[in-house]
């Protein structure tokens, strides 16, 4: 089943698409390829970075190992199973909308929200620690890595904090979004199924974003 299809239309309702379009279907359809198009655009963005990534650990897999393991794996570890599990509740929100069921909706959007709320303090734990271990190069902050690696690491931490910074922004902005469809729930706003699906494409990025940094910069790097 497709997201297209899984939106379903009501007849018997009020909602009318906007003038330009011919039916609530053909309004549902554009807005989702909309958001595949701005998906796209994401993948390729994210896709440059991962490809550069690649080159320089391919260049330097010694350093890149060695800086890996300042990572805390288990704090990574535990934020992807976080990451997981909202897209489970994302799913059974998507589910529960098609359903008309508004209180499940409202309950999987909460937990969903909530599950990506956590993954930031986490992350924000991890950020701090390696702040405090000086191994954070940016704003001119000095930076302490032992020799002959200091260099490289400096390139390693360089992508682990651009590549986790730009997501925890992406899953800032998806934390809003589905906070913004569980107002959009209890009000009972128009187009609510179609608005929440959409939302979720969104938030189902922002997870597979995640599927590919978590081993490239946790796992990949230690096992050169």
């Amino acid at each position: 089943m497709t997201y297209q299809s899984a939106i379903p239309t009501r007849p018997d309702t009020l909602e009318q698409p906007a003038s330009q379009f011919d039916s609530l279907a053909q309004q549902h359809q554009a807005d989702t390829l909309g958001m595949w198009v701005f998906l796209a655009s994401e993948i390729l963005f994210f896709g440059g970075m991962f490809m550069a990534y690649t080159v320089y650990r391919t260049a330097f897999p010694a350093a890149f190992e060695a800086a890996s393991g300042h990572l805390n794996l288990g704090l990574g570890g535990i934020n992807t199973a976080i990451l997981l599990t909202s897209s489970l509740t994302m799913t059974l929100a998507d589910d529960a909308v098609v359903a008309r069921n508004r209180r499940a909706t409202a309950i999987w959007l909460a937990l969903t929200a909530l599950l990506g709320t956590i993954f930031l303090a986490i992350k924000g734990i991890e950020w701090r620690e390696e702040f405090r271990e000086q191994l954070a190069p940016l704003f001119g902050r000095p930076f302490v890595f032992p020799e002959p690696h200091t260099d490289q690491a400096r390139l390693f931490f360089s992508f682990y904090f651009a590549l986790t910074g730009l997501h925890a922004l992406h899953l800032l902005i998806g934390v809003v979004l589905v906070l913004v469809m569980l107002i959009f729930t209890l009000r009972d706003a128009p187009h609510l199924d179609a608005k929440v699906i959409i939302a979720g494409l969104y938030w189902h990025l922002v997870d597979l974003i995640w599927v590919f940094v978590f081993p490239l910069l946790y796992l990949a790097a230690r096992h050169g």
